[in-house]
């Protein structure tokens, strides 16, 4: 996947549903997008941390995203505009409650991917888990 074809959910995030048409790609980008920012919730964007993302998102999507596009994505100035939790809150409602606990599921193995978990990381987990408006069991795997 290509930096530039994150066209669905820039055009969501700028008011046009239209972006939002096309489920499957948005739903799509915007795993990556969340998953990539995780990567650097800590400052500090690891290579095993990128190198996990890329294997989730060809798992989920059958896709391939190269590990360069991942550290560009973590970096975006995408979130310039607004806050992140409000994008995702946002980008949340046009997703269904499996999508979004994959999501969730996909960010806690990305954070766990180098064996450590800092305060940073679990603070950007819990505010994606809230913006994606799961409950603690949801977010655990429980239901």
């Amino acid at each position: 996947m290509s930096m530039t074809t994150f066209d669905h959910i820039v055009r969501f995030f700028r008011g046009d549903e239209e972006g939002a048409s096309d489920k499957k790609a948005f739903v799509n980008e915007a795993l990556l997008m969340i998953l990539a920012r995780g990567t650097s919730s800590d400052a500090n964007i690891d290579a095993l941390e990128v190198d996990t993302v890329c294997r989730i998102y060809k798992d989920a999507t059958g896709e391939e995203v190269d590990a360069k596009d991942v550290r560009v994505a973590a970096i975006s100035d995408l979130f310039n505009d607004a806050s992140l939790d409000r994008y995702i809150s946002k980008a949340a409602g046009k997703m269904s409650l499996d999508e979004r606990k994959m999501v969730v599921k996909a960010l806690c193995d990305v954070i766990k991917a180098d064996g450590k978990v800092n305060p940073l990381e679990a603070d950007f987990f819990n505010g994606v888990v809230k913006a994606m408006g799961l409950g603690h069991a949801d977010a655990a795997g429980l239901v």
